[in-house]
């Protein structure tokens, strides 16, 4: 039986989520050298090394004044908690810089609140809200709409105004999930004395990371968070005993918005009407839409196995173009990512060596929002920190991708079965086509189930399949590529198939994962994409050494267009990004599926039109199927 200390810190964690030369059938050829360095083209430092920086210390209490009402430009009344520095008990006089949090997880949920005392017992305010529709605030609840992105934008302007007497008038922010993609919706607006951000596992895209992600539905997450909010949003305001008769109000209010937002969103999508397709209302909601705007300094934090790990480095990259940025990139799933920032430790979870989280957080805001010289923090907090999955070195780099990084096609070749490996070859391809059987309820033995179906939760019961997909690699073809040197990626991945099946719809799912001597599969990333919605945005997919190695689809009803039935076409399938090294002995392998179940399942019709036999995957000389990968050096 578990101690009872290896429960607690992940349960009160919880809350923050609801927020390639011809090979024979049987073998693949070794990494071609030019492809896989012996060695490092420079030697890349383990850890941070701060230059005698140390956290200043706590010389403060906190104090808490509760349910402080905003009052929006429409009328709509908002309730923060401000909480300040303070000794015995009282409140110290004087003003502060202020950090505000926007949360839909009820500012009085301990974790689920964010509160920061880290920040606070160093002398910041904090300014906890519940957005609009939930927790004691008024209005309706619609997540991420354009009236409560305006509500982030006034309640930095509120703080910030020399009417509140313990405001120095220089904002930061501060959340993870929910609390760090508002952030980035604020900061676009430019309110009046915002200086600094840091947001914690942030979404960019609302409908490719977590909606609809490959045009399926990710019912693995979005009931689950749905729920969440509708259930912390009917929890008795904490004025509910001085003011009754306001608490019934706002809980009728928000009880009945339940139907009219949650549920008839759910219902529209699984009967594939507007809200399974992207369209405005998910660019609307999308921080990546408007993150060109975003004008202060920001600190992002983002995990590689988070449901937002497509978008993470996406908006480190756009950022880094306009203000200072820094990108730390670790091997988390939602849960923990969210939680070392957050002062939540769960033991086991794998941190940067130096400089907690926390402390950075507290350095980042000193810096940026309490203009505090800092000549030494560029050169101890690198632009990018990631976590190299196989070697497990925390890797330092000026970008993202790294220098040098560069784009191979590896080709799908030989004739694989399930339980019989093809090959990758940087030659030319032979063989196939290989059949790929339909299954809706493949990848149930997989780390997507930890990674979305919990957003991270499930790894807390040691789930097998998160670290081996074995077994449920035998539900499609895979193709494997032996390690002879040190192979490194880091970057996203493209997978180009050609493929044909007589159903009219279909889905694929393309996994990247590190084999083992002993036969143990652990999935590195994976990748999803619906047939009949293959139509590339040209504008907006990415190429890099002649290939595609990000595909852009537009997942529109416009777009969608039927598979011709028993014919090949070609198919990118958007591969989340990667950072690992796969070592000598063990073997590169790509699996794919026809499904990844629980983590997303298809809207009715789609469902409908895809019963058949399966695919078959085409890989000749005049049908190439290859994967693009990133080689680092």
């Amino acid at each position: 039986m578990r101690p009872a200390t290896r429960w607690t810190a992940p349960l009160a964690a919880a809350a923050l989520a609801f927020t390639a030369g011809t090979a024979p059938v049987h073998a693949a050829p070794a990494v071609d050298p030019a492809v896989a360095p012996a060695a490092r083209t420079a030697a890349v430092p383990a850890a941070w090394a701060p230059s005698g920086w140390t956290p200043r210390p706590a010389v403060y209490e906190v104090a808490t004044e509760r349910d402080v009402t905003l009052t929006m430009s429409d009328g709509v009344r908002l309730v923060a908690d401000v909480r300040r520095p303070a000794r015995d008990g009282r409140p110290v006089p004087g003003r502060f810089p202020v950090i505000v949090t926007m949360t839909p997880y009820n500012k009085s949920l301990p974790g689920a609140n964010m509160a920061s005392d880290h920040l606070v017992r160093r002398g910041y305010v904090q300014v906890i809200v519940d957005v609009r529709g939930t927790g004691g605030s008024q209005g309706r609840w619609e997540a991420f709409s354009a009236r409560e992105q305006r509500d982030g934008a006034e309640a930095v302007a509120w703080a910030a105004s020399r009417e509140r007497p313990w405001s120095d008038g220089r904002v930061g922010m501060v959340g993870a999930s929910y609390g760090a993609i508002n952030q980035l919706f604020t900061a676009a607006q430019r309110p009046r004395g915002l200086k600094a951000l840091f947001p914690v596992v942030p979404m960019g895209d609302a409908y490719r990371d977590v909606i609809g992600t490959g045009g399926q539905l990710g019912l693995g997450f979005v009931p689950m968070w749905l729920a969440a909010v509708s259930v912390t949003g009917l929890l008795p305001p904490t004025y509910a005993g001085a003011d009754p008769a306001r608490a019934a109000r706002v809980l009728r209010e928000h009880f009945g918005n339940i139907a009219d937002f949650q549920i008839a969103m759910l219902l529209d999508a699984l009967a594939g009407g507007d809200k399974a397709f992207d369209g405005p209302f998910y660019r609307t909601r999308s921080p990546l839409e408007i993150v060109d705007r975003v004008d202060v300094p920001t600190f992002i934090v983002g995990g590689e196995f988070d449901i937002f790990q497509r978008s993470e480095p996406m908006l480190y990259q756009r950022l880094a173009r306009r203000v200072p940025a820094r990108f730390v990139y670790g091997p988390w799933y939602h849960i923990d990512g969210a939680s070392p920032a957050l002062g939540v430790t769960i033991p086991g979870t794998p941190v940067p060596p130096g400089p907690s989280l926390q402390d950075l957080m507290l350095r980042w805001f000193d810096r940026y929002v309490r203009d505090v010289p800092d000549p030494a923090l560029d050169r101890d907090v690198p632009p990018v920190t990631y976590f190299e999955n196989g070697s497990g070195r925390w890797v330092k780099t000026a970008q993202w991708p790294p220098a040098g990084t560069r784009y191979q096609a590896f080709r799908l070749s030989g004739r694989a079965a399930p339980g019989r490996p093809g090959a990758l070859t940087t030659g030319q391809a032979t063989g196939g086509p290989d059949h790929v059987p339909w299954n809706p309820f493949a990848g149930l033995c997989t780390r997507s189930t930890v990674q979305w179906a919990g957003a991270g939760l499930l790894k807390y019961l040691d789930l097998s399949c998160e670290h081996d997909n074995s077994s449920n690699d035998a539900l499609g073809v895979v193709y494997d590529l032996p390690v002879r040197r040190p192979l490194r990626l880091a970057g996203p991945i493209n997978a180009h198939l050609v493929v044909s099946g007589s159903a009219r719809d279909g889905q694929l799912t393309v996994r990247v994962e590190d084999v083992a001597p002993d036969g143990t599969a652990t999935q590195l990333t994976s990748g999803w994409q619906v047939l009949s919605l293959r139509a590339l945005d040209e504008a907006r997919t990415v190429r890099r050494d002649g290939l595609i190695v990000q595909p852009y689809h537009p997942y529109t009803r416009a777009s969608a267009k039927a598979m011709p039935k028993n014919t090949p076409v070609a198919v990118d399938v958007e591969v989340f990004p990667i950072a690992a090294e796969i070592k000598p002995g063990h073997r590169l392998r790509v699996s794919i599926q026809t499904g990844d179940f629980p983590h997303l399942f298809p809207p009715l019709p789609q469902l409908g039109r895809s019963i058949g036999k399966g695919v078959k995957i085409w890989h000749d000389p005049a049908h190439p199927s290859w994967v693009a990968l990133p080689v680092t050096p």
